[in-house]
């Protein structure tokens, strides 16, 4: 039998920064992952410390950069690729009305080193924005696609990658060790993001599904090298390709394209875009959320060595890393992890 520290569950975001913590840390561990869940993969990517919808700060936004930034930049360093890009985003004023609020904002010591204060004037004759643009500071786009891809294959060529439906009857859980089929570990943590509502051990949690799509248009005469932010997001992939995201459903629980998503986009996009474009991709996947909008980390209240990491909800590349730092820091260290993370704050 194979004598393992972890058995990881889910090889997405959430997975791939716990991985991290336990290479940093030289501890042993297996990911099994079946890529059935796409939120990953169909993520905008985008690292943005404001909700743009109402000028606020993100929940713990520099605590989370502070981490997920060099765990990128280290992950680019290991398998010699690109995935952080930096690139400014703008968010379109659609009324003097929100310009004051962008100002008040601007002000406000908790916002003033990531917002700027300048109204940016539009020039680009493929958009509408008669009343400009606001700056958000320190952003970027992590390639999630790029991400995932490259980990996945990383984790082959070390053999710690096993890719198969991982079957939760074959979970003999012990005092201090639990097996699954020939594998024998000291901690099983689950990150297996939407699939989680089949998980019986953690399928109490309160994880709601959050259906995105995502088109891919080519526009060769908008010529933007920022992200715009207005009823949708537009963001730049290079080679006059943009991404166009997203939205959000509520019932739908497939990972399966649709025409109301795609004419939903499209309706929106053509409000501010004045330029020809073809889509040339559609995608969808549901993101892991929750109703308080916290992460999901802690430890199962009957099974000592069971965990989950899970609900990065839509900010995943910003909240996974820190996340995942937390329920390590628990597991080896008894640090205590975030109340508002903690699963425990629905226990009864």
């Amino acid at each position: 039998m194979k004598q393992v520290d972890y058995i990881i569950v889910g090889c997405g975001l959430a997975g791939i920064a716990f991985c991290e913590q336990l290479i940093a840390a030289n501890k042993s561990f297996i990911v099994f992952d079946n890529s059935s869940q796409q939120s990953s993969l169909v993520a905008g990517g985008l690292y943005n410390p404001v909700v743009l919808k109402r000028f606020t700060s993100v929940w713990k936004s520099k605590e989370q950069l502070e981490i997920a930034l060099p765990m990128y930049h280290n992950i680019e360093d290991k398998l010699q690729i690109k995935i952080d890009y930096k690139v400014p985003v703008y968010r379109r004023f659609t009324s003097h009305e929100e310009q004051n609020n962008w100002f008040a904002a601007s002000d406000n010591p908790m916002l003033s080193e990531m917002l700027s204060s300048k109204i940016i004037k539009n020039n680009n004759s493929s958009i509408l924005a008669d009343f400009g643009f606001g700056e958000v500071l320190d952003t970027g786009r992590i390639d999630t696609n790029v991400l995932v891809t490259s980990y996945k294959a990383y984790l082959r060529q070390v053999d710690r990658l096993i890719e198969t439906r991982f079957n939760y009857t074959d979970i003999e859980i012990k005092e201090k060790r639990i097996t699954y089929q020939d594998i024998s570990a000291s901690h099983l943590v689950f990150s297996e993001g939407f699939g989680l509502k089949q998980n019986p051990f953690f399928n109490y949690l309160p994880l709601k599904e959050s259906k995105g799509e995502l088109l891919t248009i080519h526009a060769p005469d908008l010529k933007i090298d920022y992200v715009l932010k207005s009823s949708v997001f537009v963001l730049p992939l290079g080679e006059d390709l943009y991404h166009i995201g997203a939205t959000y459903n509520w019932k739908d629980k497939t990972n399966s394209i649709t025409k109301e998503g795609r004419e939903e986009l499209l309706k929106k996009l053509e409000t501010f875009l004045n330029c020809t474009f073809k889509v040339v991709d559609q995608v969808a996947g549901i993101r892991p959320t929750v109703k308080d909008r916290r992460p999901l980390i802690g430890k199962h209240p009957e099974h000592a060595n069971m965990y989950v990491l899970n609900g990065l909800g839509t900010r995943g590349v910003m909240i996974g890393p820190y996340v995942a730092k937390q329920l390590f820091n628990y597991i080896e260290d008894g640090k205590e992890i975030d109340s508002e993370c903690d699963i425990s704050r629905f226990y009864p």
